[in-house]
């Protein structure tokens, strides 16, 4: 695959799960819906080093939003900086058995909310860099 069938590939991944993480959340399904914010923000990351890179469009193995944004060649904003390192930890807390129930109990209503509203942010973003010529 070229550098654009790979970009459009985790564009067309990342909204599909973007509106399974709306259908969650409206569900309240907290802890999943964040878990599936931070993959919607992954491939979005990975979507923008596919167009960049036509010569290897495939991104380091990584989890790690900061690392994958960097790797993008991104001007992070402080504010930026500290969304994408919150939605990280999203991977980690809802994956491994010793974190989930510490973050079932801080994902409360109000808190997801807050973070929806940012991994919101965060996507138009990077699907407008995404999507422009």
């Amino acid at each position: 695959m070229d550098n654009i069938n790979v970009m459009e590939y985790w564009l067309k991944s990342s909204e599909r799960d973007y509106e399974t993480m709306k259908i969650m959340f409206e569900n309240k399904r907290n802890t999943w819906c964040l878990f599936l914010g931070h993959l919607v923000i992954e491939k979005l990351l990975k979507g923008l080093y596919a167009k960049n890179n036509q010569d290897n469009p495939y991104a380091i193995k990584s989890h790690n939003l900061l690392a994958l944004a960097e790797k993008c060649d991104l001007d992070l904003t402080e504010e930026q900086v500290e969304k994408l390192q919150i939605i990280t930890q999203f991977n980690i807390s809802a994956r491994y058995d010793d974190y989930k129930e510490s973050f079932y109990q801080k994902c409360t209503d109000e808190y997801t909310a807050v973070q929806i509203k940012n991994i919101e942010e965060v996507y138009i973003w990077l699907k407008g860099l995404l999507i422009e010529k």
